[in-house]
């Protein structure tokens, strides 16, 4: 009798137990990669197999490997290459979308011919992921009426229950979000957290928002106030405690400065990495792996 109600208890505690949680995991990698129309970088003109093999590389040999990838400067005529060059190296199943930035007449900016003169398309922001089981949606975002414009690349990922989002912002110069106070690039973030939510699924979005940190000493104040909505809603990969910074990604002529991001929700865990800046590009790319 005592041992039959000793197995009841014991039962009864494991019913009550509540089950731990498992987190999901999910790597991603951003990188403007300056092939497009910039000749000071490595990758200007570069073909699309070399494009690809170089892509590749940063997502094999880094200690983070990315199950999404951002793309910025890319060329659209480079997507069937890159695909092909993943799915090659890693032995997963990859789907690529990108979107070819237009201009201000609505004509696609094209990306300089490659090193043989051969076409490589418009120049795009681009995502892969590495599933076949993915929706894409290109959502447009305010931008100069006498420069390019811009938009948002999303990919919803129902294995993972991950909606991941990708751009590449005004870049605050004279031809380009020109006016005081970041007009632009303030209404851009702010559609873009808005176009990053989906019912039910886990937020990640990010890429090169050409905006400084709020707490760095670089960039504009409009710039730094402009992401600001971003840091109060999620939790920035290069973030360190409630310091609202992190290490440079930009580099050119006038300084350094981080212009590449990484927004998570806040209480996931993650684990940020940036490599050494090389001169295929004027962009580190920046990884990082979470668990919701």
């Amino acid at each position: 009798m005592k041992a039959r109600t000793m197995l009841a208890a014991l039962a009864a505690l494991l019913v009550a137990a509540p089950s731990s949680e498992v987190r999901t995991e999910l790597s991603v990698m951003t990188w403007n990669v300056c092939t497009g129309t910039n000749p000071r970088c490595g990758l200007y003109r570069a073909g699309a197999e070399q494009l690809a093999w170089t892509i590749g590389q940063y997502a094999l040999n880094q200690p983070i490997k990315p199950d999404v990838i951002f793309l910025q400067e890319f060329c659209t005529g480079a997507d069937s290459a890159l695909e092909h060059s993943l799915e090659q190296r890693t032995g997963r199943r990859w789907s690529i979308r990108s979107w070819g930035l237009l201009s201000s007449t609505g004509a696609p900016y094209a990306c300089q011919p490659d090193r043989s003169g051969r076409s490589r398309g418009a120049q795009s922001i681009a995502i892969a992921v590495a599933s076949d089981s993915v929706t894409f949606r290109t959502h447009l975002l305010a931008s100069p009426p006498w420069y390019v414009k811009r938009a948002v690349l999303c990919a919803t990922i129902p294995a993972k229950r991950v909606r991941a989002c990708g751009t590449h912002m005004s870049s605050g110069e004279g031809y380009d979000d020109r006016q005081p106070g970041a007009p632009y690039r303030t209404r851009q973030i702010r559609q873009l957290m808005a176009h990053a939510v989906e019912p039910g699924y886990r937020t990640v979005f990010g890429g090169d928002l050409n905006v400084s940190p709020p707490d760095s000493d670089s960039g504009s104040a409009a710039g730094r106030r402009a992401i600001v909505p971003a840091y109060q809603a999620y939790g920035e990969c290069d973030q360190r405690g409630t310091g609202r910074t992190g290490q440079w990604t930009h580099s050119d002529g006038s300084g350094r400065k981080k212009l590449d991001y990484l927004f998570v929700p806040k209480g996931s865990t993650w684990r940020c990495h940036l490599p050494p800046l090389t001169p295929l590009s004027d962009h580190r790319p920046v990884y990082i792996k979470v668990a919701f």
